[in-house]
């Protein structure tokens, strides 16, 4: 038999009664309710978002609108300050708040005619792009024999060859690895410096195998750099079919001779501007959470993963909020950053004309990973507490969108136009995408509209809406400790 409780009774006496008092052995204090998580307190503005978006929006029309009208928009291009009017007026027209352009000072590249022909062992064209920045060849090119390394190590090896050559860094970029992800940060290292470390060794040109592990013959570009103390030489980007027949000819002892014809040239910076558009806040106007992405793109296709697909989703998921009369407390801001591509004019700007309000900024969501399915966020920020801290807000909120799918977050790289904020503390956050064919189809005349897929558009715009309303609606901000204090939109 379990012994019973001890209870003590003591009796006080007084002049015209008996009191008895019971006093428990072990007095229990009352707990205090556990403060919600954020999937529960905002479960039904989240379902609602969701429901909404995927029924229907306007994400895709304007991606058509963008892609099939303007198409291409390097920085310095007619074409890029048609995106930029066709921007305003379409934020205007969905009655957006505070829509203006700010002033961004950014570089003219200008491609001009180009070639690549092999002329020995056989002639035959090579399909090329240059890369942006690079200087032009004379008018009848460069004809030169080709040497190919793998590496920067491989070529301090056969130094004393590349003089008077071209140089052809045939460094591959490996499959997708979906734990690993794309391998592009380090394959893309020979497209940004290949033509300092040719110029290093006396070479009169460098090309490189395009940054891409899947190739239909298809050229992909992107940004060069030169060095002040280096002499500066062209430089072009072959396909990788093309690649990998050069190095067959070279492993057979075959000289192999290339004709390099480019007109390209760069001019004085021009002005361009930043799009800007507001979903003003209830309570906390004045603090703000970016979402956006780059509204330029390279002057081959149509600019539609890269970042078309990015501007589009955070337009509309702005779009969808004010259709719903959702409007949270803290100010969305909508900033479709120029010249990413070739400059980072645009963030640049903006980190230093908003310094001032940096401290008000509670977050900045990029999306530039393309418009596949959505699969999570990352986190940055200056202080690694509150990334962690962070982090674990996200995976709370994410759980919001498994209706969508599964979703994962992660410490790392946020996106490159909101990177200037980070010394200001700014959390920043990557909105990101399945990757397995984005660089497929990356800064090449492949990234057309037909590879966005209508339904993963739309998952992109549900996701950022979803995301975006509950980091300017949340009482505490994104990093910090949970507030008490439930939500009430």
């Amino acid at each position: 038999m379990k012994p019973r409780p001890v209870i003590a009774v003591i009796v006080f006496a007084t002049a015209t009664n008996l009191v008895l008092a019971e006093y428990p052995e072990t007095p229990t204090k009352p707990t205090e309710p556990a403060t919600p998580t954020i999937a529960e307190r905002y479960k039904a503005q989240a379902d609602k978002i969701i429901g909404a978006a995927l029924a229907g929006n306007d994400g895709y029309a304007k991606l058509e609108e963008l892609c099939l009208f303007i198409g291409h928009r390097l920085s310095g291009s007619p074409q890029l300050e048609r995106a930029i009017d066709w921007a305003v007026e379409a934020l205007k027209k969905d009655g957006q708040e505070n829509v203006h352009r700010e002033k961004v000072m950014v570089p003219h590249w200008v491609r001009g005619a180009e070639s690549a022909t092999m002329l020995e062992p056989r002639q035959t064209p090579l399909p090329m792009l240059g890369l942006g920045g690079s200087i032009g060849t004379p008018p009848e090119g460069i004809t030169a024999q080709v040497v190919v390394v793998a590496d920067e190590d491989e070529l301090d090896k056969i130094s004393d060859e590349a003089q008077g050559k071209i140089v052809l860094f045939n460094n591959v970029m490996p499959p997708y690895d979906p734990e690993k992800g794309s391998g592009y940060g380090k394959a893309v290292k020979y497209r940004g410096r290949g033509a300092v470390f040719a110029a290093k060794k006396g070479a009169v040109a460098c090309l490189i195998r395009s940054v891409t592990a899947r190739s239909l013959r298809s050229p992909h570009t992107g940004a060069m750099h030169y060095q002040d103390d280096m002499p500066k030489i062209p430089a072009a980007a072959l396909t990788v079919e093309d690649v990998e027949m050069i190095l067959r000819l070279r492993a057979r002892g075959v000289p192999v001779v290339v004709n390099l014809k480019m007109e390209a040239k760069t001019l004085d910076d021009v002005p361009s501007a930043n799009v800007v558009a507001e979903l003003r806040g209830t309570e906390k106007p004045e603090e703000i959470v970016v979402i956006g992405g780059h509204i330029d793109s390279w002057d081959v296709g149509q600019g539609a993963h890269d970042d078309g697909a990015g501007i589009v989703m955070s337009m509309e998921a702005v779009n969808v909020l004010r259709k719903l009369n959702m409007i949270p407390r803290r100010t969305i801001r909508v900033v479709l950053f120029v010249n990413e591509e070739n400059g980072l004019a645009g963030g640049k700007t903006y980190a230093k004309e908003h310094e001032a309000e940096l401290k008000n900024h509670v977050a900045a969501i990029e999306a530039d990973s393309g418009g596949f399915k959505p699969t999570g966020y990352s986190t940055e920020c200056a202080d690694k507490d509150r990334e962690a801290a962070a982090a674990k807000q996200l995976e709370d909120l994410t759980r919001l969108l498994s209706s969508i799918g599964p979703m994962t977050v992660h410490a790392g790289h946020s996106g490159a136009d909101i990177s200037p904020m980070e010394s200001a503390g700014v959390m920043l956050v990557g909105h990101d995408v399945e990757g397995s064919r984005y660089f497929d189809y990356h800064h090449s005349a492949a990234d057309t509209i037909d590879k966005v897929d209508p339904r993963d558009l739309s998952e992109n715009v549900a996701a950022l809406a979803t995301v975006a309303y509950i980091l300017a609606d949340m009482p505490e901000r994104l990093g910090e400790k949970p507030a008490k204090e439930p939500a009430t939109h």
